[in-house]
């Protein structure tokens, strides 16, 4: 149990970074290895590219506003001033 929690925990900070096929991939493989159904394992593949894209999205958020700050304190002008 504690091995699945691991891989879990590596998953989810290296998931930002993969494409969708390989989250796919990886959830098949993760789904197969803990013997889930055919219907788990997919409600677990499409739940894991859903997470994928929600921190992809919020990592490229976080991204832009510390740019933004860097910018306003170097006081470098932008499109939007």
């Amino acid at each position: 149990m504690l091995d699945v929690l691991k891989k879990s925990m590596y998953v989810s900070f290296g998931i930002v970074t993969m494409t969708k096929d390989r989250v796919e991939d990886l959830g098949k493989k993760i789904a197969e290895e803990a013997k889930l159904s055919e219907s788990e394992g997919k409600e677990f593949v499409a739940e894991l590219s859903k997470k994928s894209n929600e921190m992809k999205n919020s990592i490229e958020k976080i991204v832009a506003d510390k740019i933004e700050t860097a910018l306003n304190k170097l006081k470098v002008p932008t499109r939007s001033q």
